[in-house]
């Protein structure tokens, strides 16, 4: 992640939980992520989006979204899945996730990856989508992707 407390915050749950084998990374620069190429069995895509799935416990957010910000958005999400996924070794899995419901950051996104030349060496494994309307909770989106061997 980019922000520290959020990787402390992580720290704390995973222990919380019983997960003792994480390894968290602070991603500062670019260079990071080069450093970390080829070395990741698992990454984890908690991707920036609009937050359109979380609107029952926030419902302002609807009137706060700019057609602006969807655009940038969508653009850091490709952004992330192209040098993000640069990390795992091959046979590694990605997930990469929203709490948004609109395709356009989900599985629009994840296929865009898969036909992009980083994605060409990607498969997806599965994907599921978490809809307020059906099950009651906030709306995620998840992919799990995997680096052919």
């Amino acid at each position: 992640d980019i922000y520290p407390a959020k990787l402390k915050e992580l720290k704390k749950r995973a222990k919380r939980d019983g997960a003792f084998n994480i390894e968290t990374r602070l991603i500062s620069s670019s260079k990071v992520i080069k450093r970390l190429s080829n070395t990741a069995d698992r990454v984890l895509i908690d991707a920036p989006c609009t937050g359109l799935g979380v609107l029952r416990r926030n419902p302002d957010a609807k009137w706060k979204l700019q057609p602006d910000f969807v655009a940038e958005v969508c653009q850091t999400q490709q952004e992330l899945l192209t040098s993000y996924s640069r990390m795992l070794k091959p046979g590694g899995q990605m997930v990469y996730a929203t709490c948004s419901i609109l395709p356009l950051e989900n599985e629009q996104q994840v296929s865009a990856f898969l036909k992009s030349e980083p994605g060409k060496d990607f498969q997806l494994l599965e994907e599921r989508h978490v809809l307020p309307s059906r099950e009651g909770f906030d709306g995620f989106y998840m992919a799990r992707l995997k680096r052919r061997d």
